[in-house]
């Protein structure tokens, strides 16, 4: 039976790892100098994600002006500050072609004045202080210190009120810690700013499940994607990082998203399983086979269902 476990959880990663492939994002470029419209030496992207998950990193341009990026999670938006000694920094915000399609951004920097370059050094300044709150904030809820969290995420809007990522961040902590009015505030602050953030929608609806508004609910219920489809490649990410609470969280939205959508529920009854949730296990995995009863997860869907009778 250990064997057969072993197995099974073998090819739920292997499920899961195929499912996300075609999310990862690449961006090739040149940067120039806007007047001489020549390569500029020592130019560097910092790329800053701005909802869904903490990531900030520089990407060093080569000699030539030419940089190339590669980016594990497509599917979000991405904050790009292009920028040089003795030039303005060139700033936007981009949400790439994913699945292998090409994104090509050639950009030109211009010199300024030096109270010019002091201002954008100062602006610069002002974006890396919220930033630098954000990911103090997102390490905080990572540790489970809730309050401290807010208070980081809190700073990062006061300085940045159009960073979307902590507006995002303030309504999931405020939604795990059940204070649901901040929760709603926070995500329609979000919305306001980038009303394409579904995630936000999700936390709208269970926030008015949760206060017993049922016409919100269904309201934020409706704008939720109809195709499951790229809430499964989250789940699926999940998985692979070994995050299965956070996974079911998802798996349950893309159910939401498309009831008819089997392997949802098979990879959900396999986090049952794992977590010792026998009664769970069986219903989703009997709702993957009602689905799909020759599914290729169909055999070890079976054999799972006698491991945990």
């Amino acid at each position: 039976m250990r064997r057969t476990l072993a197995l099974a959880l073998l090819a739920i990663m292997a499920v899961a790892s195929n499912a996300f492939a075609g999310a990862e994002a690449r961006i090739t470029g040149k940067v120039l100098d806007g007047a001489t419209k020549q390569p500029i030496k020592g130019a560097v992207v910092n790329v800053v994600a701005l909802s869904g998950r903490t990531f900030k990193q520089d990407f060093k341009a080569k000699d030539d002006g030419t940089y190339a990026i590669f980016l594990l999670d497509g599917t979000i938006k991405y904050k790009f500050t292009y920028s040089a000694p003795g030039y303005q920094p060139y700033i936007e915000d981009m949400k790439l072609k994913i699945g292998g399609e090409k994104n090509e951004k050639d950009v030109f920097l211009n010199t300024g004045s030096a109270a010019a370059s002091q201002g954008a050094q100062a602006a610069v300044a002002k974006v890396d202080t919220s930033v630098a709150a954000f990911n103090e904030g997102a390490a905080l809820a990572n540790a489970g210190d809730n309050d401290g969290a807010i208070k980081k995420f809190t700073q990062a809007v006061t300085e940045k009120p159009e960073l979307v990522a902590g507006w995002e961040a303030l309504a999931k902590i405020y939604l795990r810690t059940k204070n649901y009015k901040s929760a709603v505030e926070s995500a329609n602050k979000a919305l306001a700013l980038a009303d394409d953030e579904m995630e936000m929608y999700q936390v709208l609806f269970e926030a008015y499940t949760a206060t017993g508004d049922k016409e919100k609910a269904a309201a934020a219920k409706a704008k939720l994607p109809a195709n499951a489809t790229s809430l499964f490649n989250d789940a699926a990410k999940l998985i692979n990082a070994g995050k299965d609470g956070e996974a079911e969280k998802v798996l349950k939205q893309a159910i939401a998203a498309d009831p008819a959508f089997p392997q949802s529920y098979y990879e959900l009854g396999m986090i049952y399983v794992r977590s010792g949730k026998s009664a769970d296990a069986k219903a989703n995995l009997n709702k993957y086979l009602e689905l799909d009863p020759n599914g290729k997860d169909a055999g070890t869907a079976k054999e799972m269902l006698k491991y945990v009778q």
